[in-house]
C-alpha cells in the first residue's frame, strides 16, 4: 500500500491553523442559503470566505445532504488555500458517524489529486466525541490508501500522497479522544492490509504465500500461528478441502492465528472462519472468461479474518480469539475433482459434488467443522461466496445469515456502528430439500432459486449449536469504482465489523 498518513489531533483557534486543505463536513442546510448558521466554526467560515461558500453551494446545488462535496479556492482569507466541503446529512441523525467517516475518506482520497499533503478536518462542534474522532480517524486512513505497488513512477500520476491529517478538536490533550484515534488506526490500517491481500495478484497470493503472511503477522504481533499442508489435511480428515485444492500445484493450506490474554488460555472466547480461495477458476465447472478476472478476490473472507487478527493484537480483549483459513486454488487440470465426485468431509458427512464452482462452501464446511469442535462461544465466518446474495442486495451489502438470533443481531450491531453495510436473510429451511442427494448425503448446491440461502443452509451442517454467523461478502468485497473512502478495487470489509464486535464483547464483560 502506499505509505499512510500521520493522523493527529489538533486544537486552538481556526486562524491559528495552517493546511494545503481544509476540510469542512456541513449538515444539510447550513451552508447552501443565507441564513447564519447555528455552529460557530461555520459561521466563521462563511464570513471568512465573504459569501463565497454560499455562492458556490448555489451554483453547485450543494445543500450537505450525505455524500455530497463541494471544492473551491479560499483565495487566501483561511489558513488553507483550498477548502472541500463535505456533506453530512440531518443534523442528529443515528448514521452521523458512518456518514463522518465515509465524507472524511472521500476527501482525503481526492486531496492526493489536488497534491495536498496537510489537511485539517473542522470536526463539527457537536461530532467530536470518541466515536466521532475514531470515525474520522478511519476515514482518512482508508482514505489515503492507494495499491500502487505495480505502477511506475511515471504511471503513478499527478498528486502527491497525504502526509498529515489533523483533526480539530475541543482539546488535543484529552485522553478519551486520543484513545479513540489510536483505536481507529488499528482497526483502518488493519482493514488496508486486507485490501492489499485482496489487491495482489493470485500469482503473488496463493496458499503457501498467504500461510507465510499470516506466519510474519502473528510473529510481528504476539500471535501463535499455525500453518498445516497436505498431509496433515488429509489426516484430519478435510476430505472437502484437499478435493477442491487437488487440481492445483499448489497444495492447500490451513492456516490458524491465535490471540491469548497475556499469553495464557482463558475460556473458549470467539472465532474467525475465512474462505481463502486464493484463485477460483471454477475447476471443470469453468467460469467464463470475464468473470474469471477478478478471482484474486476469492480470498478476501481470508484477508478479512487475518487481518482482522492484527486489530484484536491492538485491541487486547480479556477472551481469547482464533481465526481460522481455509487456503486453496479451484483449478482446472487432470488431477482437480470433477462434477458427480463424492467428497467425505470431517464431520463425517458425504457431498455429491453438482458444481465444482460452488467450492467455497466445501472448504468452509471442513473448516467451520473443526472450529466447533475446539468449543468457542460464537464463530463468524466471511466468504465471497454467492453471486445470488450480490442479485438479492447488490454490491455494497453483505448477507448475514445465522443460527443464533441473538449473535446475529450483535454482529449486525457491529457492523453499524462500524460502518459496513450488513442486512439479515433468512436461513430457510424449507428450501433445505435442494440439497438432497441420492448418492450422497448432501449435495453442495441446490436450485438457482434463494442460492444465497441454500449455500448458508449448507454450511450449517457443519456448525452443530454453536452459535453462528456467516457473512456473504462477495458484493462489498471488491468496488468496481471509487466509492467514498475507497478507491477502485478491494476495502477490506469486515475486518471493521469483526474489531467491533470484539469491542463490544470487551465491554460486555
Amino acid at each position: 500500500m502506499s505509505k499512510l498518513p500521520n493522523v493527529k489531533l489538533s486544537s486552538g483557534a481556526l486562524n491559528k491553523h495552517k493546511a494545503d486543505l481544509f476540510v469542512l463536513p456541513v449538515y444539510e442546510g447550513e451552508v447552501g442559503s443565507k441564513r447564519k448558521s447555528l455552529r460557530p466554526l461555520v459561521t466563521r467560515v462563511r464570513r471568512a470566505l465573504r459569501g463565497v461558500l454560499e455562492e458556490a453551494a448555489k451554483s453547485e446545488r450543494f445543500s450537505g445532504k450525505a455524500g455530497q462535496m463541494l471544492a473551491l479556492h479560499t483565495h487566501g482569507r483561511l489558513g488553507a488555500p483550498r477548502l472541500t466541503v463535505v456533506g453530512l446529512g440531518k443534523s442528529g441523525s443515528t448514521e452521523t458517524h458512518s456518514t463522518l467517516r465515509n465524507a472524511v475518506g472521500a476527501a482525503v482520497r481526492g486531496a492526493r489529486r489536488i497534491g495536498a499533503t496537510r489537511v485539517l478536518v473542522l470536526l463539527p462542534e457537536d461530532a467530536r466525541d470518541a466515536e466521532a474522532v475514531r470515525a474520522a480517524t478511519e476515514g482518512a486512513i482508508l482514505g489515503a490508501y492507494r495499491f500502487d505497488r505495480y505502477l511506475t513512477q511515471e504511471q503513478k500520476g499527478a498528486g502527491k500522497p497525504v502526509r498529515t491529517v489533523a483533526l480539530l478538536v475541543e482539546d488535543a490533550r484529552d485522553a478519551a479522544a486520543k484513545q479513540a484515534l489510536g483505536l481507529g488506526q488499528a482497526i483502518a490500517e488493519a482493514a488496508n492490509l486486507a485490501r492489499d491481500l485482496v489487491n495482489e495478484p493470485a500469482g503473488v497470493i496463493y496458499p503457501a504465500t498467504l500461510a507465510d503472511f499470516a506466519r510474519d503477522l502473528a510473529k510481528a504481533h504476539g500471535l501463535k500461528s499455525t500453518v498445516r499442508g497436505l498431509r496433515e489435511l488429509e489426516k484430519l480428515g478435510f476430505g472437502m478441502m484437499v478435493g477442491v485444492g487437488q487440481g492445483s500445484d499448489h497444495e492447500p493450506k490451513f492456516i490458524t492465528l491465535e490471540y491469548r490474554p497475556g499469553g495464557r488460555s482463558s475460556g473458549k472466547g470467539i472465532a474467525f472462519v475465512g474462505k481463502g480461495v486464493t484463485f477460483d477458476a471454477g475447476g471443470y465447472d469453468i467460469k467464463p472468461a470475464a468473470s474469471m478476472l477478478d478471482m484474486k478476490m476469492d480470498m478476501a473472507g481470508a484477508a478479512a479474518a487475518i487481518c482482522a487478527m492484527r486489530a484484536i493484537a491492538a485491541l487486547e480483549p480479556p477472551f481469547p480469539v482464533t481465526a481460522y483459513v481455509g487456503a486453496v486454488e479451484n483449478l482446472v487440470s487432470g488431477r482437480a475433482y470433477k462434477p458427480g465426485d463424492i467428497l467425505k468431509s470431517r464431520k463425517g458427512l458425504t457431498v455429491e459434488v453438482n458444481n465444482t464452482d460452488a467450492e467455497g462452501r466445501l472448504v468452509l464446511g471442513d473448516v467451520l467443522s473443526y472450529a466447533v469442535e475446539q468449543g468457542h462461544e460464537a464463530i463468524v465466518d466471511l466468504a465471497t461466496l454467492t453471486g445470488a446474495c450480490m442479485v438479492a442486495l447488490g454490491p455494497y451489502t453483505a448477507g448475514v445469515f445465522s443460527n443464533d438470533e441473538a449473535t446475529a443481531k450483535a454482529v449486525l450491531d457491529a457492523g453499524r456502528k462500524a460502518g459496513e453495510d450488513l442486512w439479515q436473510l433468512p436461513l430457510n429451511e424449507d428450501l433445505g430439500e435442494q440439497l438432497d442427494s441420492d448418492i450422497a448425503d448432501t449435495k453442495n448446491t441446490g436450485e438457482r432459486w434463494g442460492g444465497a440461502i441454500t449455500a448458508a443452509l449448507f454450511l450449517s451442517k457443519f456448525t452443530e449449536h454453536t452459535p453462528w454467523v456467516h457473512l456473504d461478502i462477495a458484493g462489498p468485497a471488491m468496488l468496481a469504482r471509487e466509492r467514498g473512502p475507497f478507491t477502485k478495487g478491494a476495502t477490506g470489509v469486515g475486518v471493521r465489523t469483526l474489531a467491533q464486535w470484539t469491542l463490544d464483547r470487551m465491554r460486555a464483560a
